[in-house]
This record gives structure tokens, sequence and C-alpha cells, in this order.
């Protein structure tokens, strides 16, 4: 519940800046892809200065977001391991307790068993 509330109270304003600004920056600016004739470039395009805004934060959290997923590699792989060292002493913790409860079922051989609770001791 305090993270939706926190959620709210961050992004409502948040969005509201980004609309604001939006509507208040819609001039075009040239874009141009061509360093070396800034006054004649090979490429250009005009978009509205939010676009270029926005586009440039959607590609930088976009490019943040894979550099963040790429590091967390290592430990997504620990933990996948960890997951398969997990099935497998369960696995072998289930067969071991099959093992030992079918020898507790299997009668003793004579003179192994121990005495019932309760039952007279044999002297030595």
């Amino acid at each position: 519940m305090l993270q939706r509330l926190l959620t709210w109270l961050f992004a409502v304003p948040f969005g509201a800046v980004v609309v604001a600004l939006s509507v208040t920056n819609r001039k075009p600016v040239t874009v141009a892809f061509d360093p070396f004739r800034p006054e004649d470039p090979a490429y250009a395009v005009d978009v509205p200065l939010f676009a270029l805004v926005l586009g440039a934060l959607i590609l930088g959290i976009v490019l943040g977001g894979v550099a963040v997923w790429l590091r967390q590699g290592v430990h997504r792989k620990a933990a996948r391991l960890g997951r398969r060292e997990t099935a497998r002493l369960e696995s072998e913790r289930e067969r071991l307790a099959a093992d030992l409860a079918a020898r507790n079922e299997a009668t003793p051989a004579p003179g192994l068993a121990l005495p019932a609770p309760g039952a007279p001791r044999r002297a030595a």
C-alpha cells in the first residue's frame, strides 16, 4: 500500500512536469547527423524539442536497464546454480529417507534388536 502511495506521489507530479514541458516546447529543432558539414548536413531531421528530450530520456532508461541486466548476469547464474544444487540435495535427502525407512521396516538380525522399553535387562 505504501509503495502504491509513493508511486502516485512521485509519478503524478513528474508526469505533470513532462506534459507541461512538452506543451511549451513544441517548436521544431534540426538534428543534424553530419559533424563535418554543420551548415549543409547530409542527413538532418526536424523534430519537436520535447520529442528529442523524451526520446533521449527513454533511450537512456532502456540502455541503463540493459546495462544493469548484463551486469547482474553473474548473480542470476549463481541463483540458477543454487536452485539446481538445492533440487539435487532435496532428491538425495528423499532417497536417503526412503532407504532409512526401508531399513527400519526390515526385520533386524537376531541379537541385534533393541529390547522393548520396560523389558528386564539381561545380565552380562
